[in-house]
């Protein structure tokens, strides 16, 4: 079950979260999501665990706990949607912004 945590601390790591749900169960991956930009971290991320049952109890026994500081939410992560297939170049708004540039 893959499942979502957020409202972290700001010094919350992939680690801090593994070793949270290892007390659970089996952990498949951990990881808080980063910003590209500036590498600080998003505050939230996601815990990926083969059991269901254990899965279910973390999610029950750790939704608003503390860790690092911070009330933690944790939730069942949403299926991430299929995303569109980029066409190359068919984007009728990048055609505007080039129009007339050759």
């Amino acid at each position: 079950m893959n499942i979502f945590v957020a409202k972290l601390s700001s010094t919350t790591t992939s680690e801090d979260l593994q070793k949270l749900f290892e007390d659970y169960g089996d952990v498949e991956s951990a990881k808080v999501i980063m910003d590209r930009e500036t590498g600080k971290s998003k505050q939230f991320g996601f815990v990926e665990m083969p059991n269901e049952e254990e899965a279910l109890l973390a999610l029950e026994r750790l939704d608003e706990t503390e860790l690092n500081g911070a009330k933690i939410v944790v939730k069942r992560a949403n299926p991430r949607p299929d995303k569109p297939q980029r066409s190359g170049g068919n984007n009728p708004q990048q055609r505007r912004r080039f129009q007339g540039r050759h």
